[in-house]
This record gives C-alpha cells, structure tokens and sequence, in this order.
C-alpha cells in the first residue's frame, strides 16, 4: 500500500514539473505576470505617500469654485450710468442735402443720453456700493440692478479720482454684502474669480489666478498697488468684484491690458486694502485726505546716477520745488536725492508718493536725503495734497476694460 502512495506521489510530481517546464518554455509571460501582481501589492502605498503631501493644503484638489461665486454673486451689481446730450454734434448736419436724404435723425441720436455700463460691489448692509469713478463719472442718473433683479437709483457719496474707486449709496432693505478678505494672505498663484456684467450680457464669473502683487508704473492712477490676475476681465467688468475660493472680497476690477479692447489675460483690481480705505474716509469725511510735500520728484536711475556722479543709486531725486510748499518751508532743494521718510526707504517716485500720502497732514515727518552726496536731515510738515485737476471725461464706451 505505502509502495502504491510513493508510486502515485512520483507520478504527480513529475506531471507538475512537466507542466511547468512547458509553461515555461512556451509561455513565460503567464510565470512573470505572476510575479509582478505579487509586487505591485505594495507599491501603491508607498506611492501615494508620496504624492499626498503635493496636493495642496488639506490634501484635497478642489474641482469647483460654485460655493465661493454664490457666496459672491448677490453682493455683485451692473451699473447703469447716463449722461443726458453728452454726444457731440455732427457737423454735417448743417449742410441741406446732408438734411435733405438723412434727416433729422442724426439730431434724434444726438438728443439720446449717453450710457456708461460697469458693475459695483455692495459692502455694507447700509447699501454703500463700491465701484470705479470711471464708470459714473459726470453722470446724471444711476441705476443700480441687483442679481435677484431688484432695480433702483444710486447717488455719489463721494469719488476719489486718483485710485479711480467711487462710493454709491442706494435706500433699500436686505441687501446681500460681500465679505472683505485679506491681502496680506494673498500669494501669487492663488485662484481668483472675476464677477462682473461684461459687455451687458449679465452677471458672469471668470476664474484665474493672481498673476503678480503690487503692480506699479502703469499710468493708469496716481496711486497704484494693483492685483494682476488673468481671469478674464472685459469692458463692463470695471467696478466688478475679484474674489477668492472662499467668496471673499481681494479686489475691484479696474482695468486690461488690450490692444482690440478685449481680455488678453492681463488684469488690474485695486487691492482691498486699499479700497477700504478710500470707502471709510469718504463715508466719513466725504473725500480722501493724504498728505504731500509739494515736490516733483523723478526716479533715479542708473543713468542718471552715472551722467550727475551720484553715488546714491536708489532714491527719488527732487526735479522741482514748489514755491512756498511744505518742502520748500522745510529747506528741501531740486537736485535733493530723498532716501526714507520716518523710515521707511524710498527707493522710487512710487513709493515716495504713497509713503508720503499716508502720513496725517498738519504731522512733522523725518526726511532723510542726500545732496551733493552728503547725507542730512530735515523736518517737513506734511501738508494736504491738493485734488487733481479735472479732466474732460471720455464720451461713449468704457474702453479700459474694467
């Protein structure tokens, strides 16, 4: 019996190793298949680990941002400003034959106000409205639309031209406020959208990034800290919101960088920071107060450093003086390099403005400069910086783009 068991044992095993010498010989993928299941049971462990911390603060990827524009979107308004015969006369329309095939609807046309289209940003529950002075200047009427189709009439609480933001007020109940966010949480890189009414079609969210922080040297204010983003911004945006995954307020749309008047990806708002500001002081005092020194300053630049023999590369040379000004008061002469004022360094024209403008009027502010490559200091008593000067408004379209 226990022969018979041996016999049997034998025969299987060789039946076995014949199989395996066959598969092996005719089919040795099947063995490596095998193999490689048995190794790629611990590789993925080992692999997320890996990428797990890549993935961004909480260890989620987010693939929707409609919590953050519903939070955003009430708050968000188009406004509609008109300016009764702001339209230029033909002046064809004092020859008789052009009269006599055209008519009188060229005078028609000219009798039709002009209308300006942007959007605002409601932040107080009291209906003050944030938007651009652009969008309703030299206005005579105003008219607000809310995103649950409410309509009503606006008024300019005040205007500050130099930032080109505008204060509005509206008189009306439970009306949706956005929540202000914080720059100095702000990084390049973080996702931003865009809330606005481009080119009247209605309420439209664009989504990007920020682009860059602090832009400046644009032309496009006297006082300029901008967000750059590429979401898409167009004309009608201007006063729009720029928000942040969370649906809180980073900015107000202002502008594009354009060459057809459409986005090309290049986008400024005017940082909440400062919008706030300008919002508190004009609520307040009914205009924006800064200080000034009454000087034409000019960057200095390595040119010019080299071409006067200036050993001070970085700095604000002073051009001009104005007469009888708080910098003239204080013994401040052109060909003065300011290096800081109560500290803080002055490395250009940019910074030298709103450093300056920051500071009370009526307050002693420490100047540091460099004449004559000897450095000193003097003690300027900031005055308060005069309005600029008004400028004949462009007639028809928001052409900037914001």
């Amino acid at each position: 019996m226990l022969r018979r068991f041996w016999l049997f044992f034998a025969q299987a095993v060789t039946v076995l190793l014949a199989l395996m010498f066959i598969i092996a010989t005719l089919k040795p993928q099947w063995l490596q298949r095998q193999g490689q299941f048995g190794k790629q049971l611990a590789e993925p462990i080992v692999a997320l680990r890996e990428v797990a911390p890549g993935m961004g603060s909480g260890g989620q990827v987010q693939n929707s941002y409609a919590d953050a524009a519903q939070k955003a979107m009430p708050a968000v308004v188009n406004v509609f400003s008109s300016k009764d015969g702001s339209l230029p006369p033909d002046p064809r329309a004092k020859d008789p034959l052009f009269r006599y095939f055209f008519g009188d609807k060229n005078k028609k046309q000219q009798e039709q106000p002009a209308a300006n289209l942007g959007s605002g940003v409601i932040v107080s529950s009291e209906g003050y409205i944030l938007t651009n002075q652009h969008v309703v200047d030299g206005a005579d009427q105003i008219e607000i639309a809310l995103a649950d189709g409410r309509t009503t009439n606006a008024k300019v609480i005040g205007v500050d031209p130099e930032t080109d933001l505008a204060v509005l007020k509206v008189n009306m109940t439970n009306l949706p406020t956005i929540t202000l966010g914080r720059m100095d949480q702000t990084r390049v890189g973080d996702v931003v959208l865009a809330i606005g009414n481009p080119f009247g079609v209605g309420q439209t969210v664009t989504m990007g990034i920020v682009s860059a922080l602090g832009r400046n040297h644009l032309g496009i204010n006297t006082f300029e800290n901008f967000i750059q983003t590429d979401a898409p911004i167009n004309p009608g945006n201007s006063g729009g919101a720029l928000v942040d995954v969370n649906g809180n307020l980073l900015g107000i749309n202002t502008a594009i960088y354009s060459r057809s008047g459409g986005s090309l990806g290049i986008g400024f708002a005017i940082p909440v920071s400062t919008a706030r500001s300008v919002l508190e002081s004009i609520i307040t005092t009914g205009s924006v107060t800064r200080g000034w020194i009454g000087v034409e300053p000019q960057d200095v630049t390595p040119e010019i450093a080299e071409s006067f023999g200036l050993e001070q590369k970085s700095g604000a040379i002073v051009a001009g003086v104005l007469k009888g000004g708080p910098a003239d008061k204080a013994g401040i002469k052109p060909g003065d390099i300011l290096v800081s004022v109560n500290g803080q360094d002055i490395t250009d024209t940019t910074r030298l403005l709103n450093v300056i403008a920051q500071i009370k009027p009526g307050t002693d502010a420490k100047v540091h400069l460099v004449r004559k490559n000897k450095e000193m200091d003097l003690t300027v008593m900031i005055g308060k910086r005069p309005p600029p000067p008004k400028q004949p408004s462009d007639e028809g379209d928001d052409e900037d783009g914001g």
